[in-house]
């Protein structure tokens, strides 16, 4: 019988890598290791959601000091400190990396810091030393990827936007994706002249199209100028330090930035898995199972290194599931279906489920949907309209997709995602009592579907 150095070797300490090793050790008395060569806490902890959503907090401000003046307050000398707010980010990601090594030695995982790469299915070399496992994670997550293109050292992607050491006066974002629209609603509301330059129609493909103009909208009233259907050939760098950009519409933009967000790539490159005959697909992504299991019995995957629903709390169940069957003997797929996603835009975007085009390709539907202007913005006069959309089957009244823009949107949207993975209809969301004066009372006051189009919307 073969004798490994651990049980588990977890390449990834992200999300998902740190649960699902902490689970396997804590739980069920398992010899892990878990390999990181950057920081402990992966891309949402040290580069993604946390840093952004930090950002987008410190960019609110703006218009809430604004808006204060409509309730009575005077606000006087309020300026920004790009600086202090970098700084104090920075602080809450150095304690979240020390919560996250508390954690895995909590738990008895051992930390080997360096780059891993897989030599066989059951060994991982960590910068020149080789340990053994019976099996190995993969957790290494996706990483930013730049178009080649004339110039595009000179650009910036979103893990360098979280530690600029000045604010740009002038930044061109490109990509029409969440990260894209997230970043401009930050440097717009802090005070930056914003582009966002999209190769499509509109922002957010993938999206519902209600809520994709609704968003791009209320973005454009607050000084967001966005590009559509342009596309940047190069960008030049002149001795002033201004970055001028070539494009295909027509225009020469200059910046003081600029950040590309067009994609994430499984981050899979030199790991050496298809030298052991994992299969890779689309990207460099690993191709699993439902059980998490690649084509190499030993070698497992999960999260956005699997490229399927890239999100951190999705990373996370996967991470628990294959503890669940692999350590537990307890065969646990995970359910992708109506999973809650939010865009920290500004205004917020929430959504579950089916977008309308997706509901109409598979059955009739009613379509539900309501524009107001949330009541907070009464006395101070911003001109922000809310957005909330149910579309429901006609046949079975479930519910199928709910998506909203406008304040609180994440928050809300989650209680609603609740809902539809319990199976609710329409009749249960009339037969439920609104809080009132919420925004959320709207989702169960909506009575009159829309008619249905003489054409049917395609994304």
């Amino acid at each position: 019988m073969a004798t490994y150095d651990y049980d588990l070797v977890t390449i990834g300490a992200g999300s998902g890598g740190v649960r699902a090793s902490r689970l396997a050790a804590s739980r069920h008395g398992a010899r892990v290791a878990i390999v990181e060569n950057s920081r402990v806490g992966g891309t949402c902890v040290m580069r993604g959601c946390v840093p952004k959503k930090l950002l987008v907090y410190g960019a609110h401000f703006a218009e809430d000091f604004e808006d204060a003046a409509g309730y009575g307050w005077t606000l006087e000398g309020a300026r920004h400190d790009w600086g202090a707010l970098i700084d104090h980010k920075q602080q809450e990601l150095t304690r979240l990396e020390g919560v996250y090594h508390r954690l895995l030695r909590d738990a008895g995982v051992t930390l080997l810091e360096g780059r891993g790469r897989v030599v066989d299915p059951h060994t991982v070399e960590v910068d020149g030393r080789r340990v053994t496992a019976e099996r190995i994670l993969i957790a290494v997550g996706g990483w930013p990827t730049l178009p080649d293109i004339p110039g595009i050292e000179h650009a910036i992607t979103s893990n360098e936007a979280l530690d600029l050491p000045t604010r740009p006066e002038r930044i061109v974002i490109v990509g029409g994706g969440f990260i894209a629209v997230e970043f401009a609603g930050i440097f717009n509301a802090l005070g930056s002249r914003v582009t966002e330059v999209i190769r499509a129609g509109q922002i957010l493909r993938g999206f519902d199209e209600d809520l994709r103009a609704s968003l791009a909208s209320e973005m454009e009233k607050k000084g967001i100028r966005i590009r559509r259907e342009c596309q940047v050939r190069s960008i030049e760098k002149r001795a002033d330090g201004t970055l001028s950009l070539l494009s295909d519409c027509g225009e020469e933009m200059e910046a003081d930035a600029v950040m590309y967000a067009t994609g994430r790539a499984p981050n899979t490159a030199n790991l050496g898995l298809e030298e052991i005959g994992v299969t890779l697909g689309k990207g460099g992504a690993v191709v699993v199972d439902e059980w998490n299991r690649s084509s190499v019995d030993s070698i497992y995957a999960i999260g956005d290194v699997t490229d399927r629903v890239n999100l951190t709390p999705v990373a996370i169940r996967e991470g628990m599931a294959f503890v669940a069957t692999v350590f537990g003997n307890t065969p646990t797929p995970v359910d992708y279906g109506a999973v809650p996603s939010a865009v920290f835009s500004q205004p917020p975007v929430g959504t579950v489920g089916l977008t309308e085009a997706e509901a109409r390709k598979q059955e009739a539907v009613d379509v539900y949907v309501s524009r107001f202007r949330p009541m907070r913005f009464t006395l101070s006069g911003r001109d922000e309209k809310t957005m909330m959309k149910l579309i429901v089957s006609r046949e079975t009244d479930r519910v199928l997709g709910a998506h909203m823009v406008g304040v609180d949107a994440p928050e809300i949207i989650q209680g609603i995602g609740i809902a539809m993975k319990a199976g609710a209809t329409k009749a249960h969301f009339d037969a439920t009592i609104g809080i009132h004066p919420t925004a959320a009372e709207e989702f169960v006051t909506m009575r009159d579907p829309l008619p249905d189009p003489s054409f049917e919307n395609t994304e």
